[in-house]
């Protein structure tokens, strides 16, 4: 009755478009839906966002959902997402992504979302990549681990920092609170958009310092900016 009289008065639209969802649609509305430009990273283990990470850190696979570009449906979803709460959002792409990902990410042993500082944790309520994770776990029947990584420090942005700078701060910004338990694990390390992989970069050192850690890597979205 309660959800019938919210619908009432604010009827459900799409994460896309804003357009009034019909009966049988769920966040994103079926034109939306059609229009993401998907990547297939999966079906492509050489891929162009794997190539991120060449020389840099040893992945055993990457994969991006969606391609991001600027004014499409990802980043309008995306927005969304981070900045006005929907977690559905993450929760509805979660589900979709999952059955390209069973192909490449069986094997993974949890899931662990890039974490936010406690600070900007509390400031915006929640992790925009937790609805996500939570999503996949449920569909790939494997664990999400937030407890995993850690952020040590909080910075509203890099951009004024040198390069130098930067370098530095990456090496230190993740923190792993692992223990024998963790030995030997698979980790999908999952966050929203993937750019220059500097913070995955970050959080995948981290957790090699496992021993015989393996790294696996899922996005929501990829851009080439």
């Amino acid at each position: 009755m309660l959800h019938a009289l919210l619908n009432l008065f604010f009827p459900p639209v799409c994460a896309g478009c804003d357009s009034l969802l019909l009966q049988n649609e769920s966040v994103i509305c079926s034109g939306c839906r059609h229009e993401i430009p998907l990547t297939n990273h999966h079906l492509q283990p050489q891929n162009e966002a794997s190539t991120k990470f060449f020389g840099r850190i040893p992945v055993e696979s990457v994969t991006a959902f969606s391609y991001y570009h600027k004014k499409g449906i990802v980043q309008e979803m995306i927005h969304k997402l981070k900045y006005r709460g929907q977690e559905d959002i993450g929760t509805a792409l979660g589900y979709w992504f999952a059955e390209d990902l069973k192909s490449v990410c069986a094997s993974a042993d949890a899931i662990v979302p890039v974490p936010l500082h406690p600070k900007k944790l509390k400031k915006r309520g929640y992790n925009q990549v937790t609805s996500f994770g939570s999503a996949l776990s449920d569909a790939l029947r494997i664990p999400m681990d937030e407890k995993l990584l850690r952020r040590n420090f909080y910075s509203k942005t890099q951009t004024k920092k040198n390069l130098f700078a930067r370098s530095e701060l990456s090496k230190t910004l993740f923190e792993a609170d692992f223990s024998e338990v963790h030995h030997g694990k698979h980790f999908l390390l999952i966050d929203d958009v993937l750019t220059t992989g500097s913070t995955l970069e970050a959080c995948s050192r981290a957790l090699l310092k496992i021993p015989n850690a393996k790294i696996s890597i899922a996005c929501l979205a990829f851009s080439h900016s």
